[in-house]
């Protein structure tokens, strides 16, 4: 036990038991959302990944060059990667 400035009695804790009560306290379950937008962004980066190293776009290649489809696809990794910048950006201010 331990005397903090104002005559009060607490327990001192560890710094790794501590550590891992803020990974419990702070830990957020993922919503569908998140895990949809982190699919998005994965397929995206591994799309992109293959246009840089081989210039062989899989989407494309999947639904047609410039096809509707395509473009949705597209269209959704780009609002993926806004939705990930948007929730990042609120959970630092958590």
């Amino acid at each position: 036990m331990a005397t903090t400035a104002d005559g009060h009695m607490h327990e001192r804790r560890h710094i790794p038991e501590r550590r891992a009560m803020a990974r419990t306290h702070s830990a957020k379950r993922w919503s569908a959302m998140d895990w949809i937008s982190t699919l998005l962004l994965v397929v995206g980066g591994l799309n992109w990944g293959l246009v840089g190293l081989f210039g062989f776009d899989l989407v494309a290649a999947l639904f047609g060059e410039m096809s509707a489809l395509s473009r949705v696809v597209y269209v959704l990794v780009g609002l993926s990667a806004l939705y990930t910048l948007f929730a990042a950006k609120k959970m630092s201010h958590a």
